[in-house]
């Protein structure tokens, strides 16, 4: 386990993403979330790894590089903190009634985080959809509740991130982080 290595999960629209921009601006160590970059890439190249197409294939792009960022993080000095961590992946497949291969399954309980996981919750006041973001308000509030269920389940502790503006949803984290 990686006590410094913290993941900021829950459903899209949550508002995770403005968290961790804030937080970096902050100067503390972010590491971004993996699918919007896999979406991104792929409609710009005309692949199909992509959730509403092949998503088995994005679900692997997802683990192949949440992988070579946990990596990357083991060599930071201070908490880094993670738009998405790989239990997501699985929790991703879960919703999707997909099967959960041996390989990821074991990356999620080898590749550990800090036991404590950072969990918007679903805030229909801030959900919005876009094009890479095409889920509807009752997917987002089962995704939070299965990404809440994945973490449980693998043994992590959760921790609520409170509704309110982003300054002060990253001082609540800040906060957090200073007190360990």
């Amino acid at each position: 386990m990686s006590d410094h290595l913290f993941v900021v999960t829950g459903g899209p629209g949550a508002g995770k993403t403005s968290l961790i921009t804030e937080l970096a601006r902050r100067r503390i160590h972010t590491s971004p979330e993996s699918g919007r970059a896999i979406i991104r890439e792929e409609m710009a190249s005309g692949g199909d790894a992509l959730p509403w197409s092949d998503r088995m294939a994005y679900a692997e792009r997802m683990l192949e590089r949440d992988l070579c960022a946990y990596e990357d993080a083991q060599a930071l000095s201070g908490p880094v903190i993670f738009d998405r961590g790989i239990p997501d992946i699985m929790g991703y497949l879960i919703l999707c009634g997909l099967p959960v291969p041996p390989h990821a399954a074991a990356a999620a309980g080898s590749a550990r985080y800090n036991r404590r996981v950072f969990l918007a919750p679903f805030w229909d006041e801030i959900f919005t959809q876009d094009i890479e973001r095409k889920q509807t308000r009752a997917e987002a509030e089962e995704t939070c509740a299965v990404m809440r269920r994945t973490y449980v389940a693998l043994g992590y502790e959760i921790i609520e991130i409170p509704r309110t503006d982003v300054p002060g949803r990253a001082d609540f984290v800040a906060a957090y982080l200073g007190s360990i």
